[in-house]
């Protein structure tokens, strides 16, 4: 009997259109040996919004990765910049050591040069003390003759060691006069000469290391 009312009841629903149909329910079959599954409870409005919440949560991960990435770039450009000047500082130091230590080098010498030019200067004025057609007449003046070649030599020896460290003589006729260099005493006509040039020289000048140490004192052709 129930088993005809089945049918006639699944004849209807299969006849009636599908807009017309009453919502069918379920009830479980009481001739079934399987046991129900249970149902699923329904979730709770906490449990919606925490789920709500789990997206927002990834987006806000890899927000914080990319914020991190970024502090760490931003920090490694700091140390490299820190390490670029540290270097820039340190080759700076070094370069001010050398020139330091230099300038000290040529301080000290040029110290020692000024109180050897003097002297140097001594050993040119006794040589000019001996005339010209005295000092290679050793059949007359043989110890004269000596003496000034013994002066010469020590000179000459001097200057070869005076030159080793920077300090050199010179006189600079034929050049052009150059203040810088020269100190003009005085000034005449020489017909075979280029006016402006140096003709004389009265006093020999000095040079450390490219630096005028005392500047030659000469004689100026007259324009």
């Amino acid at each position: 009997m129930l088993r005809t009312v089945s049918r006639i009841r699944f004849a209807a629903c299969r006849s009636t259109p599908t807009y017309f149909r009453p919502l069918l329910v379920l009830r479980p079959n009481p001739y079934s040996t399987e046991a129900p599954k249970p149902a699923e409870p329904l979730k709770s409005t906490e449990e919606l919004q925490e789920k709500r919440k789990e997206k927002p949560k990834v987006e806000s991960s890899g927000k914080a990765e990319i914020t991190e990435a970024e502090s760490k770039a931003k920090e490694i450009a700091e140390l490299k910049d820190k390490y670029l000047r540290s270097k820039a500082d340190y080759q700076n130091l070094q370069y001010r050591t050398v020139r330091e230590v230099a300038a000290a080098k040529d301080y000290a010498i040029q110290k020692f040069a000024k109180d050897l030019i003097e002297t140097v200067d001594n050993f040119e004025r006794a040589l000019k003390t001996i005339a010209p057609e005295h000092q290679t007449d050793s059949a007359r003046n043989k110890e004269v003759v000596d003496l000034f070649n013994g002066v010469k030599m020590t000179e000459e020896i001097m200057m070869k060691t005076l030159a080793k460290h920077g300090l050199t003589r010179y006189d600079g006729i034929g050049e052009i006069f150059d203040p810088n260099v020269h100190e003009g005493i005085f000034s005449s006509p020489a017909p075979d000469k280029i006016p402006g040039t140096v003709f004389h020289c009265e006093q020999m000048g000095f040079m450390l290391n490219g630096r005028v140490m005392r500047p030659a004192k000469v004689g100026i052709v007259k324009a």
